[in-house]
């Protein structure tokens, strides 16, 4: 798994930036459209939480449990909207003190490892983004890909109470995926070769599931699957979206930008990240379906 040292480099890296872009509670997540892009960024992402918290029956007596909550856009939909009681579980150092500074309900931990006994019994558990760090390259390689997810459903079953639902939100590898083999930094520029070592750049530590197939087959011992969607077009235009965001000129962000530059000349790791943000790999990958993009909602069993 994508360990704190890599989630910290990928997400409070730019903890600053994202939230000087896209405000204090802003969702790093694909958005739902549902084909209507006409919707403003903002728009979609309520529509993706009214989505989650109706199809997980969530209300003003529910306990529920996000599972890498980000910069918290879910826990604050949720209680603002449900009353719900929610708390918000990350690796990140960023993303937590943002969260605490605005009042939620965050704790630093690794939600892999989570018990009844540490905070009880949730009446619904949300995963949006973090099933895409569980599984790391070497782990991959090692053949423990489906061990990983098996187990960390048993987990999630361990912690929801009769009849609860779990709503999952993941990238996944597409029917255009190539060998890892074939990865190469250097590669001609925006070749799949290139693209997918950028990506590794982008999330170091983590390897995604090979489509729904493989999510649904480790889920299929602790949960029955109620519904499914794909959102790789959705995904598509919520990076659009975040482009135009991180470019709008704003001052204190800009100056934050220059602060950048000694790295930049320094670190050959962070002048891949440089190039990450230039060229956004990631759509590039939905666009071409060497990844994919599922919404999954499962109930108990």
């Amino acid at each position: 798994m994508a360990g704190k040292k890599d989630l910290d480099f990928t997400y409070t890296t730019i903890d600053q930036i994202f939230r000087l872009s896209m405000g204090e509670n802003s969702d790093f997540s694909g958005a739902k459209y549902d084909g209507d892009f006409s919707l403003t960024l903002e728009e979609a992402q309520k529509a993706k939480h009214k989505f989650i918290t109706e199809n997980l029956n969530i209300h003003k007596d529910s306990r529920v449990l996000d599972m890498g909550c980000g910069w918290g856009p879910f826990i604050k939909y949720a209680t603002r909207e449900t009353g719900a009681n929610v708390l918000g579980i990350t690796l990140s150092t960023g993303q937590a003190a943002a969260c605490l500074k605005n009042g939620l309900n965050v704790q630093i931990r690794d939600c892999r490892y989570l018990k009844p006994e540490d905070f009880g019994f949730f009446d619904a558990i949300v995963s949006i983004g973090s099933f895409e760090h569980f599984c790391s390259v070497e782990d991959w390689k090692n053949g423990e890909q489906e061990k990983i997810y098996h187990d960390f459903f048993k987990t999630v079953h361990s912690l929801l109470a009769d009849n609860g639902k779990f709503y999952l939100q993941t990238m996944a590898f597409g029917r255009n995926m190539i060998g890892y083999e074939q990865f190469d930094i250097h590669a001609p520029k925006k070749s799949a070769a290139h693209i997918c070592a950028l990506m590794e750049k982008e999330f170091p530590g983590s390897w995604l599931p090979y489509g729904d197939e493989m999510i649904e087959r480790c889920a299929a011992p602790y949960f029955k699957l109620v519904s499914k969607s794909n959102g790789r077009l959705d995904y598509i235009e919520t990076i659009n979206q975040w482009r135009k965001k991180f470019r709008k000129f704003n001052f204190k962000k800009y100056a934050l930008y220059l602060s950048l530059i000694p790295r930049y000349l320094t670190s050959k790791e962070f002048r891949y990240r440089v190039e990450v943000f230039r060229i956004s790999p990631n759509k590039i990958c939905f666009e071409r379906e060497i990844m994919d993009h599922f919404r999954m909602v499962f109930v108990k069993k």
